[in-house]
């Protein structure tokens, strides 16, 4: 890693402005013929200390330009209240890019898609049941364009017409595949350019005619969206029947995907994306490979899609990248390493990777101490019906809703419209659960009398691909029944679960959903993947950080532990770890390894 001590003089030799533009079907750099070659890396996928690895690992690849979006939910996560800070300062993760010899392109939404929860909107959005988000809904436009202005005063100082490494600007993202709603589409490009980006502006869609004539603008460059299983000639010969003389480009040159909650892991093959590269640039068209290093959606910000039935996405984005969710290159990044260097001029010699990082596996350790996870509840807010978790404020996590009191009673219990996984306990008595990936609403339950009901709902991602994000709201969206009768006055807790080492821990045996506590030492550090087999579905933290998701139903049984959030010293249990858990009987002792773990019982 650079002394910091050189970062000034060096990011100032590269202060020079530059013009980006177009002439016919090229693009154009200081006014010569320019190729991108691009990979895909979001920085908050990726610990801040990695930036600058992930990226010199890019240009051994042989990339030139580096793309990202940026994440609005992130940035503002209360109305007005933004953060650019530590893992989250786009500034410097741009300015780094430039150091590193790498241009960019922006994508600053406001919807991303990307896996990620919501699209990238922030979920406050959704606690006004009138707003509707990406329309020309006036409410929706003044927020986005509030925050595309705090955008600007970060990003545009680095567009390359003022001596940064920004060549690009995406309008919106693949909206064509969501609507075809021109005057929003406009309104989106003016935010963009009222934030002080005044650089090449593009969209990035499918080759569809529909897609492309829903989701262009006649005053911006339109780039393709397709995949290593697709035919790139007969992608971009699509594509001509819709624009000529044009630069051509694949926005989006998908070189693996992502996985669903109780899918298998996907995997394709090295030489498959390697070939599409290989004739992409004989024909000199530029391309983004979607994904170079995918990284992980720590914390509770995996999305989910919602068609046929609704699919959560795991933690986990190594997305079978050319670089897996520790950075370390793969297979396909050789291939794709060598397709690359027979189209650069000749000479011209790819830097050599840097030195691999080191990984460390951890011993089997207990987690002796546990805490009910209801033993921390705050003051509720009542209402007839429960409400959701973004009318009471809350953005991720979990949330419960408690009856009180019921009548003792045996029959169906009906909850309409769970988002998206419940737990229904009668004190220490678990009834059952319900999972909204099958579609279940109904439970058989014998209910004593005079106790409460409670229903502990998780958040298992917003949608963020398609017409049902716009109202994809999570708890209890419906009414709660018992032998149709419906139930009424309803108690609601929410538990966004950002500081579980708050809950009172002890060494004790516990019933219903539960956090269990442990730690280990370690006399080395290095990247380690958490094994989470054993385990039912929650959540885990170590030294505070969340790590993501886990669920028994895979095809995730690890978690990515970075080494910068672990401590080495011979201090017994310098490292702590926290799993909520909501299932009982499973395993309470960890281990972990060097390689991620992929494993879908059943499957």
């Amino acid at each position: 890693m650079l002394a910091p001590a050189m970062l000034p003089r060096r990011a100032a030799a590269q202060n020079r402005a530059h013009s980006f533009g177009w002439r016919k079907d090229q693009f154009l750099l200081d006014g010569a013929p320019f190729v991108i070659r691009s990979g895909e890396m979001h920085y908050p996928r990726v610990p801040r200390p990695y930036w600058r690895d992930r990226m010199r690992k890019m240009k051994a690849l042989g990339l030139n330009t580096l793309c990202t979006y940026v994440f609005w939910n992130l940035h503002e996560p209360q109305p007005g209240k933004f953060d650019f800070a530590d893992n989250l300062d786009l500034a410097e993760y741009l300015r780094t890019a430039h150091i590193e010899g790498l241009w960019v392109l922006l994508r600053p939404g406001p919807y991303i898609c990307s896996e990620w929860d919501f699209g990238g909107l922030p979920a406050w959005l959704l606690a006004d049941p009138e707003m509707r988000v990406r329309s020309a809904d006036p409410k929706f436009l003044a927020a986005a364009a509030q925050y595309m202005k705090r955008v600007g005063r970060e990003a545009a100082p680095l567009q390359v017409t003022r001596g940064g490494p920004i060549l690009m600007v995406q309008v919106e993202n693949e909206y064509g595949s969501f609507g075809n709603d021109k005057q929003y589409l406009g309104a989106i490009r003016q935010t963009v350019r009222d934030a002080g980006f005044d650089v090449q502006l593009y969209t990035s869609d499918g080759s569809e005619k529909s897609n492309l004539a829903g989701g262009t603008l006649d005053d911006a460059l339109s780039v393709i969206n397709f995949g290593d299983g697709s035919n790139p000639q007969r992608e971009f010969a699509n594509f001509a029947n819709f624009r000529q003389n044009v630069p051509r480009m694949c926005g989006e040159y998908w070189v693996g995907w992502f996985d669903h909650w109780g899918e298998k892991h996907h995997v394709t093959q090295a030489g498959r994306g390697a070939a599409g590269v290989d004739w992409m640039l004989s024909q000199g068209i530029s391309f983004n490979l979607y994904m170079v290093h995918g990284g992980s959606s720590f914390g509770f910000m995996s999305g989910a899609n919602d068609g046929r039935v609704y699919e959560p996405d795991i933690s986990g984005y190594d997305y079978d990248s050319p670089l897996d969710e520790a950075g370390r290159p793969t297979a396909k990044f050789q291939a794709l390493r060598d397709a690359i260097r027979r189209h650069l001029p000749q000479g011209t010699n790819l830097p050599e990777l840097p030195a691999a990082l080191p990984t460390i596996a951890i011993p089997r350790f207990e987690l002796k101490e546990s805490a009910p996870l209801l033993a921390r509840l705050g003051s509720p807010t009542r209402s007839p019906r429960p409400v959701t978790m973004e009318a009471a404020g809350q953005a991720y996590g979990f949330i419960l809703y408690r009856k009180p009191r019921v009548r003792a009673a045996k029959g169906k219990l009906e909850i309409a419209d769970v988002h998206d996984y419940a737990v229904v306990y009668q004190g220490e008595r678990r009834l059952g659960a319900l999972d909204r990936r099958l579609k279940q609403s109904t439970l058989d339950v014998t209910l004593d009398d005079g106790q409460p009901l409670d229903i502990l709902v998780e958040n298992l991602g917003r949608t963020n691909f398609g017409p049902q994000l716009v109202n994809d709201r999570k708890g209890i969206l419906g009414k709660v029944a018992l032998n149709s009768e419906e139930l009424t006055e309803w108690e609601t807790y929410p538990l966004p679960m950002t500081e579980p080492g708050r809950w009172p821990f002890a060494a004790r045996s516990v019933r219903g959903p539960a956090l269990y506590r442990g730690t280990f030492s370690l006399q080395a550090l290095g990247d380690t993947f958490l094994d989470m087999r054993g385990w039912g579905i929650g959540a885990a933290w170590v030294n505070g950080h969340c790590l993501g998701r886990y669920w028994r139903v895979g095809p995730q049984q690890s978690l990515f532990v970075p080494a910068h959030w672990l401590k080495m010293g011979l201090k017994r249990g310098s490292n702590e770890v926290i799993v909520l858990d909501l299932e009982e009987g499973g395993s309470r002792a960890l281990q972990a390894g060097v390689d991620p773990i992929y494993e879908t019982p059943g499957a």
